[in-house]
C-alpha cells in the first residue's frame, strides 16, 4: 500500500470524511513560501499553514533557535519548574500585547488558550462571590476553536459545530457586527449586545470576541469601533473582555494585534498560531493582574489548568525567535504592500456573477462566492496552477506568509482568477 492509499484509508484529516475523504497532496519540503510536493511541483502557500508560518519555511534563524534548544533539552514539567525560554517569552508578551496583560499562561493549542481565557473568567467571578455568573456573550459569526467550552462561543446556526449543541452549554448571541470595516461607523450596531447586556449582565462572566476579523466562522472584517464600544459596555456592566487573537496576532491585520485598531486593552488575551512562526503548538493566554489575583481568591486558591505540555521549552524557543523577527518590524512595511496588492488584483473578480464580494484587510484576501465551492476539484486547478490555497464553504481565501514578494502573491491572485473563470464564470 503507497502513501496515498494509506493515508485516505487510515488517517483522518481536519474537517475531512473517514468514508469520503479529499484529497491530500504529500509534502517533501518547504521553503521560503513554497511547499515542495512528493510529485515533484512547488507550490506558492497562500494558507501560512492556517496564518501560522508569518515567516515562511526553513527560516535560519527558527531553525537555529530550535536545534540550539533541543541540544540543551526539549521539555520539562512546568510544574514547579521554570526555565529561561519561557521566562524570555513572558517577558516579550506582556512587553508587546495591549498595556495591563501582565500575567501569562502559556498552553499547547488556540482552542486550549480558549478553554483556559473561559475557565479563568469563571473562576474569576466565582471567586468574587459572584457564582451565578457563569455565561458567556459572544457575537454570532464567531469561531473560537473546537474543544467543546470553545465550541460553545462559536456561532450556533452558522458555525461549525452546530451538531453538537445539544452537549454544549448555552450562551448569548448578539447578531454580528454589520458596519464593515471600511465604512462609516454606525453606532446603532451595538445596541443589540448593550440590550442582552443590559438585561443579562448579573449571569454574564465574559464578553468573547474575534477584533476585528472573525475568522473561520466568515472571515468577516467588521469596525473597530464595534470593539471599542464592546469594551465599554464591559465595562459599564461588570463583565470581563475576552479577545481572541489566535488568528489576527502579531500583525496579521496591519496593526501588531487587533486590538490595536480599536485601542484597546481586553481582561484576557488568547494568542497562538503565528506564536511560534508556524514551528510548533504553542498558544498563551495572558490577562490583567486583577482577574490572576482575583481568580485565586478563597478556595481553592490556585486555577485549575495544567496543560502536560505547558511551557514547553523548545517551543519557547522558537516562540522568542519569531517574535525577535516581529519585533524587527519588516512586517510593517510588508503588510501594506500585501494589503494594496491584494486590493489591486482582488478587486476586479468582482466582474463575475458568481462572486459576492471582495473583502481585503492587512495580509487577508477573500474572495466570497455567492454558491459553495467544490474543495476537491477547485484544489486539483490550484495545483496545476502551482498555488497551495484551501477554500471552504463559499470562501476562497489567502493569508500569505510575509516575506511573500509581488510575483507570487501574483501567482495566487491569478490561480483564483483562472479557478473562477474556469469553474464559476456566471
Amino acid at each position: 500500500m503507497n502513501n496515498t492509499e494509506f493515508d485516505k484509508r487510515h488517517i483522518w484529516h481536519p474537517y475531512t470524511s473517514a468514508t469520503h475523504p479529499l484529497p491530500c497532496y504529500e509534502v517533501v519540503g518547504a521553503e521560503g513560501v513554497e511547499l515542495e510536493l512528493a510529485t515533484g511541483e512547488k507550490l506558492v502557500d497562500g494558507m501560512s499553514s492556517w496564518w501560522a508560518a508569518v515567516h515562511g519555511y526553513n527560516h535560519p534563524l527558527l531553525n537555529q533557535a530550535a536545534h540550539k534548544q533541543i541540544d540543551a533539552f526539549s521539555h520539562v514539567m512546568f510544574g514547579g519548574i521554570t526555565h529561561q525560554p519561557a521566562i524570555d517569552l513572558c517577558r516579550r508578551l506582556i512587553d508587546m500585547t495591549p498595556d495591563g496583560l501582565n500575567r501569562v499562561f502559556l498552553a499547547d493549542s488556540g482552542s486550549v488558550a480558549v478553554e483556559v481565557a473561559i475557565k479563568m473568567a469563571l473562576q474569576y467571578w466565582a471567586c468574587q462571590g459572584r457564582a451565578q455568573k457563569t455565561k458567556l456573550l459572544a457575537p454570532r459569526n464567531g469561531y473560537h476553536g473546537d474543544t467543546f467550552a470553545a465550541m460553545s462561543v462559536c456561532d450556533p446556526i452558522n458555525g461549525m459545530h452546530s451538531l453538537f449543541q445539544k452537549s454544549l452549554i448555552e450562551h448569548f448571541f448578539a447578531p454580528a457586527p454589520q458596519t464593515r470595516f471600511d465604512q462609516t461607523w454606525n453606532a446603532d450596531d451595538i445596541l443589540p449586545m448593550r440590550e442582552i447586556l443590559e438585561k443579562h449582565h448579573h449571569e454574564i462572566a465574559a464578553l468573547i470576541l474575534e477584533p476585528v476579523v472573525q475568522g473561520a466562522g466568515g472571515m468577516r472584517l467588521y469596525h473597530p469601533e464595534y470593539v471599542k464600544a464592546c469594551r465599554q459596555l464591559c465595562d459599564e456592566y461588570n463583565v470581563l473582555l475576552i479577545c481572541d487573537e489566535i488568528a489576527t496576532g502579531f500583525g496579521r491585520t496591519g496593526k501588531l494585534f487587533a486590538c490595536d485598531h480599536a485601542q484597546i486593552s481586553p481582561d484576557i488575551l488568547c494568542l497562538g498560531k503565528a506564536l511560534t512562526g508556524g514551528y510548533l503548538t504553542m498558544a498563551a493566554t495572558l490577562c490583567t493582574d486583577e482577574v490572576a489575583e482575583g481568580t485565586c481568591v478563597g478556595s481553592p486558591g490556585v486555577f485549575m489548568h495544567g496543560p502536560t505540555y505547558m511551557g514547553n521549552a523548545l517551543a519557547c524557543s522558537v516562540a522568542n525567535a519569531s517574535i525577535d523577527l516581529i519585533l524587527e518590524g519588516a512586517w510593517e512595511q510588508q503588510i501594506p504592500s500585501i494589503e494594496m496588492q491584494l486590493r489591486a488584483e482582488l478587486t476586479p473578480l468582482l466582474k463575475y456573477e458568481s462572486v459576492s464580494d471582495i473583502r481585503v484587510l492587512g495580509a487577508i484576501g477573500v474572495v466570497e462566492m455567492k454558491q459553495p465551492v467544490d474543495v476537491a476539484e477547485i484544489q486539483k486547478i490550484f495545483v496545476k496552477q502551482g498555488v497551495w490555497i484551501r477554500p471552504f464553504g463559499k470562501l476562497i481565501y489567502i493569508m500569505p506568509p510575509y516575506i511573500i514578494q509581488p510575483e507570487q502573491l501574483r501567482k495566487l491572485t491569478s490561480a483564483i482568477g483562472f479557478a473562477i473563470e474556469r469553474l464559476y464564470p456566471n
